[in-house]
């Protein structure tokens, strides 16, 4: 194994978020991250990595970083180009080994005691590769960050939005309760997790193969595979502003048309997840859902609205689910400008 430099490593990606991410690191150092320690494998660090913003946002973090005197606790990575979750994260843990990454959204910040909290969990519990904290709303109200894995049930499932079809598959239900079973877990939120030195160094990287989306999903199966579990911890509090650092959930909530972006990185995961034929059987049973939604009219009852496209949108990368991201600064020009207001 490769020997630490330190025994916390926290990765924060920015893009164009100036004050959200500064904000992030400070709640980072305020909670307890322990100081530089000049013995290797001790002591903790931050690494904001800039997705090339373009903004003048990574210049004002910049600043921050040496008005306050924070050059040995706080390093600034200027990516030289937008490389979306996976590859931002991967540059920030790329930064120096370590025996534990934190990887946390530049839209949340953490609790006081969140690190004597987390790593008595993690030292306690040796055999556990990625230990996931509570996520709650600014007044303490919990929000759901644990899951079971997509699939051809839950693409039903979704579709359809009818509760006989939720009650007969409830076992594929992908969203949890806010306080789960842990051993019901298949895979929790990267919005802050923290990640075990050696499981990292055993399965690799995260997948770059997705912009945004999924990422997480994909690297909890295959810690799964690899025999590494998931712990909750509870007491380690963090507040996430949900949709800060991106347009997504805004245009989930209002059913707008998503970015292709999002459905290759489902694409991508279905087929990493289930086969070939796990992808395609979850798109034919999510056009059988809304056929079942659409059926709802017949008995006086609303249909459930879909996103706008989907119908069409879900089968991006369905032929060729290994293929390209649809990053969109990695689009031909006109593509590229009509996704301009979701990139991440």
């Amino acid at each position: 194994m490769v020997q630490p430099s330190y025994n916390i490593l926290v990765s924060i990606i920015n893009y164009r978020t100036a004050d959200l991410t500064i904000a992030c690191a400070r709640s980072v150092l305020e909670a307890g991250l322990p100081e530089p320690s000049g013995e290797a494998g001790q002591g903790g660090h931050v690494v904001i990595v800039d997705n090339a913003s373009g903004d003048g946002s990574a210049d004002r973090i910049a600043a921050w970083i040496a008005e306050d005197g924070l050059g040995d606790r706080i390093s600034l990575v200027r990516s030289p180009d937008n490389a979306g979750f996976s590859g931002g994260h991967n540059a920030g843990m790329g930064f120096a080994p370590a025996a534990f990454y934190l990887i946390l959204n530049s839209d949340a910040v953490l609790r006081p005691g969140f690190f004597d909290t987390i790593m008595e969990a993690a030292r306690a519990r040796p055999e556990i590769g990625l230990f996931a904290p509570r996520l709650e709303d600014e007044d303490g109200t919990p929000q759901i960050s644990a899951f079971r894995f997509a699939g051809p049930l839950s693409e039903l499932m979704r579709a359809a939005r009818t509760g006989v079809v939720t009650r007969l598959f409830r076992h594929r239900v992908v969203a949890l309760s806010a306080d789960p079973q842990e051993a019901r877990i298949e895979w929790a939120s990267f919005a802050c997790i923290l990640l075990r030195g050696a499981m990292v160094e055993r399965i690799g990287p995260m997948d770059e193969g997705y912009f945004l989306y999924f990422e997480d999903a994909e690297y909890c199966l295959r810690a799964r595979r690899a025999g590494w579990r998931i712990a909750t911890v509870p007491a380690a509090r963090v507040v996430h502003f949900r949709g800060g650092s991106g347009p997504v959930k805004a245009l989930q909530k209002a059913k707008k048309r998503m970015p292709g972006y999002f459905y290759a990185s489902r694409s991508r995961f279905l087929y990493q997840a289930h086969g070939r034929t796990g992808l395609m059987l979850a798109n034919l049973l999510w056009h059988m859902g809304r056929g079942i939604a659409q059926a709802r009219r017949l008995v006086g009852r609303p249909a459930s609205p879909a996103h706008e496209g989907e119908a069409r949108d879900l089968w991006i990368n369905a032929f060729d689910p290994l293929g390209p991201r649809r990053a969109p600064h990695e689009l031909p020009g006109a593509a590229r400008g009509a996704l301009k207001e979701t990139t991440p």
